[in-house]
């Protein structure tokens, strides 16, 4: 990514938060991130934009911030979905979108009629790890677990997976059992994990990449 000023990024913990981050930007995002992989891939797509267009995002991890969540769903009357993108101006919704339907043909319309872009691309960072991708994957390349082993952790730690990760982090973890973006199709056709050709290959590959 190339690095230029950093985005805002807000962790929004509590309805004060909510708040006073709508309070400081005029126009401003928030973005509800939930339990599962729905809001990595939702999130990826949003950080594509947050890279070209200057939008603040406040996010609120819904299951530990719930009294922040609850708060934007009565001040907007927009019912609650996770992953959920709100746009806000001057304090009032403009846009929504949730679920499986973040996608970039959604959002590209409203960014580019209603947010200003950057000069240069954005630093986008929540903070969050592929430290727990990265041992698993050295676990299992030591010889520490078998392919069907470590198809069924890896598999479950990416369904579970509600991080708010950068775009190329979600395509390069989705590549090795395929992409919950199609549908749901992917994660659900499960077959024998050297099906899609040599594991520890494909392994070492993506451990390379995330470096």
């Amino acid at each position: 990514m190339t690095q230029g000023q950093d985005q805002v990024l807000s962790p929004l913990t509590t309805p004060d938060e909510v708040d006073q981050f709508l309070k400081d930007y005029p126009l401003a995002a928030v973005f509800k991130a939930g339990t599962c992989h729905k809001t990595m891939q939702g999130f990826g797509v949003l950080e594509t934009f947050l890279q070209r267009y200057e939008l603040p995002v406040g996010f609120i991890r819904v299951v530990d911030w719930r009294p922040a969540s609850n708060h934007v769903a009565e001040l907007t009357g927009l019912t609650h979905h996770s992953p959920q993108f709100i746009l806000f101006k001057d304090g009032q919704a403009q846009y929504e979108v949730n679920n499986w339907d973040i996608t970039p043909e959604a959002l590209g319309p409203v960014f580019e009629q209603q947010v200003p872009q950057r000069s240069g691309a954005a630093q986008v960072d929540a903070g969050d790890s592929v430290e727990p991708y990265r041992q698993l994957m050295q676990a299992y390349l030591a010889g520490q677990l078998s392919d069907w082993a470590f198809q069924d952790q890896y598999v479950t730690m990416f369904r579970d997976d509600a991080s708010l990760r950068s775009q190329r982090e979600f395509e390069l973890l989705s590549r090795l059992f395929g992409d919950p973006d199609a549908y749901h199709g992917g994660l659900h056709q499960l077959g024998a994990p050297q099906d899609r050709g040599d594991l520890k290959a494909r392994v070492q590959s993506v451990l390379d990449q995330l470096g």
